[in-house]
């Protein structure tokens, strides 16, 4: 028997997957909207959102969720958080102007990430939380801000580990000139507490964050301040492989072609971040997050379970209650999850000098994945009809029956980089023109981070996807519309409180 090709099995969520299967629906919403597009499913993003609130409920009592805007600029989804009760992080007075749009309210809005001086106006202007990055925005604060003004205040701290650099947020040695702009500014500034956004998915990391953070409260107490909020941000991973012993084995035999073994599998001359050298492959590919398999709400209930050792092994989770902290986090990629995937038609299908296929798709590779990331999940294709005579059953059992073909997917702009997917990829076929090509899981930061308008062509459409009573619905993403009441009641958080004796250093 002949060894299957290699393959990256995508995981799709079930409600995704029926409405792929659907007999043409995928084809009649692209025929009565156009092609290319990107198809998000709100009812799949509320779904995730119901995940993080199961385990926060199991060990909180006290917590905020806000969805990080940048993750994707859908409306859709930004009117599912607002319905669903929760907050919104954005992070340019665009996403601040969506998020009122949508119906956000001041004190359900927090803004994060570098801020100018214009923004810094309207932001005040306006009463939203700032997170301030760092010690000129809280003077800007502080000085544009009316007496009484309250403004309400986190602090981004990073530096927690010497060895790793963040060009975000106040250094560890910054914080005491931090204390004294929010002692001298009490009726201007209203102090919340403390937060970080870690560049990386580690939990130990994470962890150290929290315990620094905590002794951050401890400092502050003893400055006259009392912070009640501890933010850990975002950050947690996605799951985009449906089979990891097959994506490994993808890997190894993607390693081994780049030392001249097997079959080539990839395009040109990329490595994908690996460097060669002594006979064997080195480096952290740049598509390591398609190796995880940890889900973002595991990652999250790992965080609020692990023991502080300087707290008497008690968990982060009752730290933060017994010193009635507010715990906030910040999810975009945890809560688009699955809830995103791309459509594009094959224009044409090529064989170039070398005997290499390429498929064409009206799809340009900017808008499926950030500039310096690869797609390591297989896109699905669908046959169409479109294009294509009627075939003849003969012709069915040939197509059905003919060995898979390595393919590389290829973008519509005119420049030798835009390979949607510089490794193989096999096919059960070869597509024809017409068929249609969906790429998985593309709705945290894959549809819009890097999206251009290269040639003048506008971005794809997107378009949002219901299930409602017993069949799919689709719309502009910005006509959609949250239907009945709230599907998941209002997270649970406290009013403000008077503040208490801290207690984070005392034993169990």
């Amino acid at each position: 028997m002949t060894a299957p090709p290699p393959a990256l099995p995508a995981k799709l969520h079930p409600l995704v997957r029926t409405f792929l299967d659907s007999p043409d629906a995928v084809a009649q919403a692209l025929s009565r909207f156009g092609a290319p597009a990107h198809l998000v499913f709100p009812q799949v993003y509320a779904e995730n959102l119901g995940t993080f609130r199961a385990v926060l409920d199991r060990h909180l009592s006290s917590y905020r969720i806000c969805y990080a805007h940048k993750a994707n600029q859908s409306r859709a989804f930004v009117r599912t958080a607002e319905h669903a009760g929760i907050a919104i992080d954005v992070a340019s007075p665009q996403e601040l102007a969506c998020a009122i749009g949508a119906g956000f309210g001041p004190t359900r809005i927090e803004v994060t990430g570098p801020k100018g001086e214009v923004f810094l106006r309207e932001l005040i202007d306006c009463g939203v939380t700032i997170n301030v990055d760092n010690l000129w925005e809280l003077h800007r604060i502080a000085e544009l801000a009316g007496d009484d003004a309250g403004v309400p205040v986190l602090l981004r701290i990073s530096g927690f580990d010497a060895g790793q650099v963040s060009r975000f947020g106040l250094p560890l040695n910054h914080i005491r000139r931090a204390f004294d702009v929010l002692s001298a500014h009490r009726g201007r500034i209203t102090f919340l507490g403390f937060a970080f956004h870690l560049d990386s998915g580690d939990t130990a990391e994470r962890i150290r964050a929290v315990d620094a953070c905590l002794a951050l409260v401890e400092q502050a107490y003893g400055h006259g301040l009392t912070p009640t909020v501890l933010n850990i941000g975002g950050g947690f991973r996605q799951v985009f492989t449906a089979d990891a012993d097959r994506f490994d084995a993808y890997v190894h035999a993607l390693r081994e072609s780049l030392l001249g073994r097997g079959e080539s599998m990839s395009w040109g001359s990329n490595t994908f971040g690996y460097h060669v050298a002594d006979g064997a492959v080195h480096g952290i590919p740049v598509f390591h997050k398609y190796a995880n398999t940890i889900p973002a709400t595991t990652m999250l209930d790992d965080v609020l379970t692990a023991p502080l050792e300087r707290h008497g092994g008690r968990t982060v989770a009752e730290v933060a209650s017994d010193n009635l902290l507010d715990f906030w986090l910040e999810p975009g990629k945890g809560l688009v999850d699955h809830a995103g995937v791309t459509v594009a038609k094959v224009e044409f299908v090529k064989e170039i000098a070398d005997g290499t296929v390429l498929v064409n798709l009206d799809l340009s590779r900017d808008s499926v994945t950030p500039a310096d990331q690869e797609v390591m999940v297989d896109p699905l294709v669908l046959p169409g009809t479109a294009h294509r005579p009627a075939p003849d059953a003969g012709a069915v059992a040939a197509r059905a029956e003919s060995a898979p073909v390595g393919v590389y997917f290829a973008g519509r702009l005119c420049l030798e980089r835009d390979l949607i997917t510089n490794h193989k990829v096999w096919l059960a076929h070869g597509p024809s023109p017409g068929d249609l090509v969906v790429f998985p899981n593309t709705g945290a930061y894959h549809m819009d981070l890097s999206a251009a308008t290269a040639s003048m062509r506008p971005p794809p459409i997107k378009l949002a996807v219901t299930h409602r009573a017993g069949s799919f619905q689709v719309c502009r993403d910005g006509d959609y519309e949250p239907s009945g009441p709230a599907a998941i009641p209002p997270q649970r958080h406290s009013a403000p409180r008077q503040p208490v004796p801290h207690r984070t250093a005392e034993a169990p």
